[in-house]
């Protein structure tokens, strides 16, 4: 029970105890007594009203139990908690069974305490990828330049083989940075983020004429079918979601392992939501890894990594897209042989 009605209920039902109390008192009195006649400064009155006076102490008592218990005691708890938090060594969570805004309170303190370990773990984990990505194409520059310092009398074209290697590992090292730089960008970009009603057909046509013909050059296969209707309309940045749906093919086609691959691409609406599906019938991801690939800087292959590029944050963007459209994104092993991608986007409200 919410504290704003249980403690009008509380002090309500003191009172009526105290009413009830004072009438059954006084009933008592004057059916044993005739009525006192007298000031009421007569001790005889004082004496008659000491009882009264005990049952309102004693229900001030209770109600001072209460509230110190009930209510100031967990704010305490809860404020030398907030002074001791610990992202680093973690505490156990905050425990209260009541059911009121005190006991909310306390979800919502455990809530945000997760949240902030999550975000310093992600934080640690995003430092130590970086330095983990840069270090292996520094380390190779400088292990090459070190051997041109070194042996002057190399052959030109021996040389030259050396040089090229020490570009395509700058430009690697380049590429990791801008890829950062614009996952850094787009969660600003997040959170000033304006939506605007758009027919689920016409962007499901949009997206499925573009990335055909691109596929097309590629000597890939796309295709496509949805089963929207003109009415169906969502809520969303459409240039947000196309970065999502740029991010999808792009992994299909750099990770998909096959000369012939053959891209399926599906809509559909189910109750308050359009559903959209990329599926490929390439190489596919592990089951093990399958529940990883959203992850920031995960990637399923570090060898292939390095030979296709990519940070790994393709995935990890499309995931903070969607969640902030309010939909939800999965991974899968599809039918077709190779990786599925699921996403849904929640519908605008029929006027």
């Amino acid at each position: 029970m919410k504290l704003k009605i249980k403690l009008p209920l509380l002090f309500l039902l003191m009172l009526l105890i105290l009413m009830f109390s004072i009438g059954m008192y006084l009933k008592f009195v004057f059916a044993v007594y005739s009525p006192i006649r007298g000031t009421l400064l007569d001790s005889r009155y004082i004496a008659l009203l000491l009882p009264i006076f005990a049952i309102a102490c004693c229900i001030f008592i209770i109600l001072i139990i209460y509230i110190y218990f009930c209510i100031e005691k967990p704010i305490r708890l809860l404020n030398t908690r907030l002074e001791e938090v610990n992202i680093v060594h973690p505490m156990p969570p905050l425990a209260l069974r009541s059911n009121d805004e005190i006991g909310e309170l306390y979800k919502h303190f455990n809530k945000m305490e997760h949240r902030l370990q999550l975000a310093h773990r992600e934080q640690a984990d995003m430092i130590a990828a970086i330095a983990h990505d840069l270090k292996t194409p520094l380390t190779s520059i400088n292990g090459f330049t070190e051997l041109l310092a070194t042996h002057k009398d190399l052959p030109e074209t021996e040389k030259q083989e050396y040089y090229d290697l020490i570009q395509g590992k700058s430009e690697y090292m380049v590429e990791l940075i801008n890829d950062f730089s614009s996952f850094t960008k787009e969660k600003l970009e997040l959170e000033s983020m304006v939506a605007k009603p758009v027919q689920a057909s016409i962007l499901f046509e949009k997206i499925a004429l573009e990335y055909e013909y691109e596929l097309a050059g590629l000597d890939y296969e796309l295709t496509c079918r949805h089963s929207f209707t003109e009415n169906i309309l969502l809520m969303v940045n459409e240039p947000m979601i196309r970065r999502v749906f740029g991010n999808l093919f792009s992994n299909a086609v750099r990770y998909g392992g096959k000369n012939k691959l053959k891209v399926y691409m599906t809509g559909y609406p189910l109750e308050r939501y359009a559903y959209f599906q990329i599926e490929d019938n390439g190489m596919g991801v592990p089951d093990k890894d399958i529940s990883s690939l959203f992850l920031k800087f995960f990637t399923v292959d570090k060898s292939r990594q390095i030979q296709k590029g990519g940070l790994g944050l393709g995935l990890a963007s499309c995931k903070s897209i969607i969640e902030h459209h309010g939909g939800e994104i999965i991974a899968y092993s599809s039918e077709y042989g190779g990786l599925g991608i699921r996403f849904s986007l929640p519908r605008a409200a029929q006027r």
